[in-house]
């Protein structure tokens, strides 16, 4: 289904997944699956979610080593066929590069810096640049050897949007709906704002996927309240 909505599957519980896949199918398109999942049930685990329903995979498993390894891991998964294969932008031209060239149906998508670090935490790090600027830099050096998409925050969404080509997508963490707690996002917007930045895609998890605690029912209802507020 057509919806920017990317459902972040962040639980280590096979059936759980399903039960989520299940529940939002009719307002999400895509589940992003990170490394809890993806260690603890590898390929085989994400087969076994493709009986839930008619969706796309966003396989967060931001790579980051020498482009020899990294080429090699997304030849690993290539098979899978996931919509998105997240890299991290720091890891350098040759690493992206050699991503983007090892599977090239796979939309490489560089994280830029990641949403639950401030400025001051960049700066501590060792980074010359505060957010907004380190992002930009590396969604330029990202699509320029061959990433098709970035992860980036919303805050930096509408500045990279005007730097890149038309068709790259462009993808945001740290969305929470009004009145949803911040948990380990620093620098966060709304869906509504976040789409009318620049994203393509929103990634939203625990405001959706806490509401299961209650019902399933209640999970299908927030995801189709968020999709409709984006109307």
């Amino acid at each position: 289904m057509k919806s920017p909505i990317i459902l972040a599957l962040d639980t280590n519980n096979l059936d759980t997944a399903k039960s989520w896949i299940e529940a939002t199918n009719s307002s999400v398109g895509i589940y992003k699956v990170g490394l809890e999942f993806y260690l603890r049930f590898g390929a085989q685990g994400l087969r076994e979610l493709s009986s839930a329903g008619n969706f796309s995979i966003f396989l967060d498993l931001k790579l980051h080593d020498i482009p020899n390894t990294v080429s090699a891991a997304v030849s690993s998964v290539a098979d899978l066929a996931p919509k998105f294969l997240t890299i991290h932008a720091s890891g350098g031209a040759a690493m992206i590069k050699a991503a983007s060239e090892a599977a090239k149906e796979i939309s490489i998508t560089a994280v830029t810096i990641l949403t639950s670090l401030s400025d001051e935490d960049l700066l501590e790090i060792g980074y010359s640049h505060e957010a907004k600027p380190a992002a930009l830099n590396l969604a330029k050096l990202a699509t320029t050897n061959g990433a098709r998409s970035i992860v980036c925050s919303p805050f930096e969404a509408s500045e990279i949007r005007k730097l890149v080509a038309p068709e790259i997508q462009i993808i945001t963490p740290g969305v929470r709906p009004a009145g949803s707690e911040m948990g380990d996002q620093k620098r966060v917007m709304t869906p509504l704002e976040a789409l009318t930045a620049g994203a393509d895609y929103i990634v939203i998890g625990r405001p959706i996927t806490d509401l299961a605690k209650k019902s399933l029912q209640d999970m299908k209802n927030g995801a189709a309240k968020i999709l409709d507020s984006l109307k």
